[in-house]
């Protein structure tokens, strides 16, 4: 009865992209006309469409800059933010982390506005002076995207959570040998924590690969739109070209597939040895 449970839940969570891939591959005008999952005629002009009329290879290469420089900042800020809470606790600590942490609570749609005039004002961006005025900041840049992503407050809870259960003798002794807190972190604590940093890593990189909202707001040209904004291009149109729109899907939805694929046996052992304990 499980089993079968499980191939229902499965079938019903698959399915969809089944037939994701299948119009993908399917020509425009035959999109709807078979309830085939097969294409009679496989094509791949769907996927030259996508990238001539949406400019997805640019939208593609923005948001691999953004999402890149977001894992690279959460696997070391947020790290070292949750290890400095855990192994290193001054007056107030605590109430500041519960604090960090509630801010993960606030919907959305609340910070967009603060957001918009923060990367609006920034100083000495986009013709800013010091006092950030007389510019447009980090609006409609690729920085300004990538701004709300540098330090998520759920990736400091992650890794305060598992620096927790770690052993407090190994810092001990590096100290004893004259090792700096710095060094304590870099050369024993962190390159324990790898299942840790691919967690955040694996969670990074689905939070600002699939956001819509914020690019949507920060931006206003097509130079600096990133791949879910490609993909909603199809359908500003009054005629939606299914066929390049599911290419386009689909290409867009491989990353999240690999990157979890290629390191789901380390994102599960960061989940059981800690990450999420507390």
């Amino acid at each position: 009865m499980n089993r079968t449970a499980l191939a229902i839940a499965s079938f019903l969570v698959i399915m969809p992209f089944l037939w994701m891939v299948s119009l993908a591959f399917t020509p425009e005008e035959d999109a709807f006309g078979t309830g085939s999952l097969i294409p009679a005629q496989p094509t791949t002009d769907n996927f030259v469409t996508a990238f001539a009329d949406a400019d997805l290879g640019r939208a593609l290469l923005n948001s691999t800059v953004v999402t890149v420089v977001a894992v690279l900042a959460n696997c070391l800020a947020a790290v070292a933010a949750g290890y400095a809470f855990a192994m290193l606790p001054f007056r107030g600590s605590t109430p500041l982390f519960y604090a960090l942490v509630s801010t993960a609570a606030i919907p959305v749609s609340v910070t967009l506005i603060p957001l918009f005039l923060m990367a609006k004002s920034m100083p000495l961006a986009g013709g800013n002076d010091l006092a950030g005025t007389g510019g447009t900041g980090l609006l409609d840049t690729l920085g300004g995207v990538v701004l709300p992503y540098l330090v998520l407050p759920m990736n400091i809870f992650l890794a305060r959570q598992y620096f927790s259960t770690a052993d407090p003798h190994l810092a001990e002794a590096a100290r004893m040998d004259g090792a700096g807190e710095w060094l304590v972190f870099r050369r024993v604590y962190f390159p324990l924590a790898r299942p840790l940093v691919t967690v955040i890593a694996i969670f990074s990189f689905t939070a600002v690969w699939d956001d819509f909202l914020w690019p949507l707001v920060i931006t206003s040209s097509q130079e600096t739109q990133t791949v879910q904004l490609a993909l909603a291009r199809f359908l500003s149109t009054g005629n939606v070209q299914y066929g390049p729109l599911m290419a386009g899907a689909v290409l867009v939805t491989l990353p999240v597939i690999a990157v979890f694929l290629f390191n789901q046996r380390s994102f599960i052992s960061g989940l059981t040895d800690g990450s999420v304990k507390g």
